[in-house]
């Protein structure tokens, strides 16, 4: 079934059009939205069709997929003027692949059943890279139902083994809040380690093929290990919305009383990042910040 559905697209950031690209490549039909015009029109020579409004978008697909940077963005987007639920019809199954709040996500569920459709929230993590190569991790709230009918496009976006369901509705939400959690704790402490070794004058490229050879070994050491050896931040994911991602996560852990001590400081250091203009960095760019306190420099 699920290869004949309609897709809509909207949202094609640094992400998003990616992802839609690779629904494109695995023989989908795709509509399209954006409020800049290039990826648009990317998309639009690559087979896709345009739609002028996210409520376009909605009248033609079976299954609308948004990616976009922030809540209020989904808000606009969903239930905004113009938008998806205006033209929405019942039946049809809504994928937030955006990385929100999950208060804002489980309104939304509510307000998509209301009008006959599900929502599914389906944040997901890889980077563009991953996105580029459709081996995202998908984590997915809501009902196991209208995952499975989705799944293959899921699997077209994303690591089919990676493709899992969290939970109920704004459990792929929390998911992702601890995603990045684990990411932001563990580049904070590889970049205060590549700022010691070398500050004591140990070859940190060396302190970090050693490491990966043992039991401190991490993507976080692989990947962004290697970025801060090479000073290399152009973004993969902007720390601007990294910023924005651990205000989600400070939010949530308080609104469920769990303290975070470890997590609130990284959240503080990206947003020093972030408040010293790096906001267009790779996220990775946080051992700057790291190695300007060292007195490094980077």
């Amino acid at each position: 079934m699920a290869e004949r559905e309609t897709l809509g697209f909207i949202g094609l950031g640094l992400m998003g059009r990616p992802m839609a690209l690779n629904l494109i490549k695995a023989g989908y039909t795709l509509v399209v939205h954006s409020r800049s015009r290039g990826p648009v029109d990317a998309l639009a020579n690559a087979g896709a069709r345009v739609a002028g409004s996210p409520a376009d978008v909605a009248r033609e697909a079976t299954v609308v997929i948004t990616m976009v940077p922030d809540s209020p963005d989904v808000e606009l987007v969903l239930a905004g003027p113009n938008g998806v639920f205006e033209g929405v019809r019942p039946g049809t199954v809504l994928i937030d692949m955006s990385s929100i709040s999950p208060v804002v996500t489980r309104r939304l569920a509510a307000e998509a059943a209301s009008r006959g459709a599900t929502l599914l929230d389906a944040p997901v993590s890889g980077g563009e890279i991953g996105a580029v190569q459709g081996t995202l991790s998908i984590m997915v709230g809501g009902e196991a139902a209208a995952l499975e009918r989705v799944r293959p496009i899921l699997n077209a976006m994303g690591n089919p083994d990676r493709v899992i369901h969290i939970g109920e509705s704004g459990a792929g939400q929390i998911c992702k809040v601890c995603n990045q959690m684990a990411i932001g704790g563990a580049l904070a402490v590889v970049s205060e380690l590549m700022a010691l070794a070398t500050k004591a004058g140990v070859d940190p490229a060396k302190v970090r093929e050693a490491l990966m050879g043992g039991f401190a070994a991490s993507r976080v050491l692989e990947v962004h290990g290697e970025r801060i050896l090479k000073k290399n931040f152009k973004p993969g994911f902007r720390a601007g919305l990294y910023n924005k991602d651990m205000g989600i996560a400070m939010e949530t852990a308080r609104s469920h009383q769990v303290p975070v001590p470890v997590s609130a400081v990284v959240a503080q250091l990206v947003g020093a990042m972030v408040a010293s203009g790096r906001a267009d960095d790779d996220y990775s760019g946080l051992a700057r910040v790291l190695f300007d306190m060292a007195g490094l420099g980077a």
